[in-house]
């Protein structure tokens, strides 16, 4: 439905209506893999709602506290409900953000030395999965990464079948969807790795905005989601969906207020809460939680099989601009990494602009002229250092001689020159449910006419702070 008229007439109201400060301050929001824009209404409901009642902190018994517990419970089985989740098999843990609720598996998974768990990652990981690697080391597990087979950035599915046969079982993460390419793994890894005896963590938080999930049918045992990306309003709220029996499992190496049923401090004991309480460190956003409600109400309601079409007509319209853009000799304008078709990929195009001669655009040049030209996307390397390594064909030996020893660089800037790289990143555009075609068209008109003729002076840069 999304690339037909209906569907842009659809969409054109929804823009209006929720998203109408984009074209009033004339804007082009292109970064719906960061984050989405935030509709109006769901301000509107926020406002109202606490212009309505008093809510307090729910580790109490008053109304007030009533009252926060009673809507952080309905969010619980909305997000279920949302992820078609039985409530007998999982819950719902909130979090500040997508990056706590991985932490919380890594630091309390039973890692313990090489006879023990193992930890298996795919080199496409957002940094926040790969820190999970730190814990894992920690304890002295074995670590395994699966690489990348193809030019499209897409795990090797050989290599993971050959993983999860080995005789130690543990922890296998990754993403449903790249927050660096687009690419969407196989879901069906989920079930693969279970039968092989494998705890998953599927790491969604890229997926769900235009993806749909079924935990019924990928089950699982701890996934992460971030609301902000989802429906744009509150950020700061993200979910660690697990299965009870996985949740069972873990140890936390603290606790918090709200974690705890009974403590002494003079004897030095404690005993854990509940989960999903167990995993909830201090006094919930009791006024942030409860908005997923009426956030997912609002994707529901357009339906997530209309964002889906909608964002994929866009990202195909944007895939067949890009393979357009020429420089007035016929070179190509720009270089995306990844499928360059919507066949298993998401609203997610990572590319770099090349000048004439062929050599990359340093990003911050690209970054620089967009923000002039009032266009938002996102530049650098997305906190996905094994996709960018492989899209910049960095070889493995190279890497670990500028990351330590004598060879090590101080700076980020040092690190890319030594690495020989011409530019410190790409440029990630990521369309979404608050875009309509014109947007795709403005943007691919702003690369034709600021780089096709000429690469606009460098100028002073700022370094680089982090990658």
């Amino acid at each position: 439905m999304g690339n037909d008229g209906r569907g842009e007439a659809y969409f054109g109201r929804l823009r209006a209506d929720d998203f109408g400060y984009l074209d009033e301050t004339r804007q082009i929001y292109l970064d719906h893999t960061g984050a989405a824009p935030v509709p109006r209404r769901l301000v509107d409901a926020h406002a109202a709602r606490l212009r309505g009642a008093a809510f307090g902190n729910p580790h109490t018994e008053s109304p007030a506290s009533a009252a926060s517990t009673e809507l952080i419970e309905a969010a619980r089985e909305r997000v279920l409900r949302f992820l078609d989740a039985d409530p007998e098999q999982y819950t719902v843990v909130f979090t500040a953000n997508a990056s706590q609720a991985v932490k919380l598996v890594g630091e309390a998974y039973p890692f313990r030395g090489r006879t023990g768990p193992a930890l298996l990652l795919t080199q496409d990981n957002h940094n926040s999965v790969n820190g999970v690697r730190e814990f894992a080391r920690a304890a002295g597990a074995r670590v395994r990464l699966v690489p990348f087979a193809g030019d499209e950035l897409r795990a090797d599915g050989a290599a993971v079948s050959d993983a999860l046969a080995t005789r130690r079982r543990g922890l296998f993460c990754f993403p449903a969807q790249s927050n660096f390419s687009g690419v969407r793994h196989p879901l069906e890894w989920v079930e693969r790795a279970r039968e092989a005896g494998w705890h998953t963590l599927l790491d969604a938080a890229a997926y769900l905005p235009t993806g749909t999930l079924s935990l019924r049918r990928t089950p699982a045992d701890f996934t992460v989601a971030s609301w902000y990306k989802v429906f744009g309003y509150p950020s700061g709220v993200g979910s660690l969906v697990a299965r009870r029996a996985a949740l069972a499992e873990l140890r936390r190496p603290w606790f918090a207020g709200g974690t705890i049923q009974v403590v002494s401090a003079q004897a030095r004991w404690h005993r854990m809460a509940q989960a999903p309480a167990a995993f909830e460190d201090g006094t919930p956003d009791f006024h942030a939680v409860p908005q997923i409600v009426p956030g997912l109400d609002w994707y529901d309601a357009i339906g997530a099989d209309r964002v889906a079409g909608h964002v994929a007509a866009l990202t195909a319209r944007l895939l067949d601009a890009l393979a357009g853009l020429r420089h007035p000799d016929g070179g190509p304008l720009v270089r995306v990494y990844g499928p360059r078709g919507t066949e298993a990929r998401g609203g997610t195009v990572a590319l770099n602009v090349l000048d004439r001669h062929g050599a990359v655009v340093d990003e911050r040049i690209v970054a620089r002229e967009c923000s002039a030209a009032g266009i938002s996307v996102r530049t650098g390397c997305f906190c996905n250092p094994g996709a960018g390594e492989e899209a910049f064909a960095i070889a493995p030996r190279l890497l670990r001689r500028t990351g330590s020893g004598r060879g090590r660089a101080e700076t980020i800037d040092g690190y890319i020159e030594r690495l020989g790289l011409p530019s410190g990143g790409a440029v990630r555009v990521s369309p979404g449910i608050a875009n309509v075609p014109a947007d795709i068209d403005r943007f691919v008109d702003f690369l034709r006419a600021t780089f096709a003729a000429a690469t606009p002076v460098r100028g002073a840069l700022a370094p680089r702070l982090s990658c």
